[in-house]
């Protein structure tokens, strides 16, 4: 795996679940940073700043944004895949979601020193606010 340059954004997100025929809440995509609204038969699924997470009885807090400085070709093999088992050795769970130019990965705000860490660890650079 080629050395990677990721950077840890600033803030925390937090990541909701609404009901599947829920509207994607107003103002949701106008907010500032990642926001990722994704739809499937069961759900919506919202990944966003926690100072707009909408108001839902299924959202977590907490979490730490790491994006792989892109963009990315999409040619490349591997990516998420080394990264996650590189913070899977050393036991830091994540939430995971790809754009069009990148990989970013969402880590408990707990575990952003270890998982910085292994990233080091692994020969990739990681650069923080």
């Amino acid at each position: 795996m080629k050395r990677l340059i990721v950077d840890v954004r600033p803030g925390e997100y937090a990541i909701a679940r609404l009901a599947a025929d829920a509207p994607v809440p107003a103002g949701l995509l106008d907010a500032a940073g990642l926001v990722s609204v994704t739809r499937t038969p069961d759900e919506l699924s919202v990944v966003c700043p926690a100072g707009v997470v909408p108001d839902t009885t299924t959202a977590q807090r907490g979490w730490r944004l790491l994006t792989v400085r892109g963009p990315l070709e999409f040619t490349l093999t591997g990516i998420m895949a080394a990264l996650s088992g590189e913070l899977a050795a050393a036991g830091v769970s994540l939430f995971a979601l790809s754009t069009y130019d990148t990989d970013h990965l969402l880590v408990k705000d707990a575990d952003l020193e270890r998982a910085v860490r292994a990233l080091r660890a692994n020969g990739h650079e990681v650069a923080e606010p």
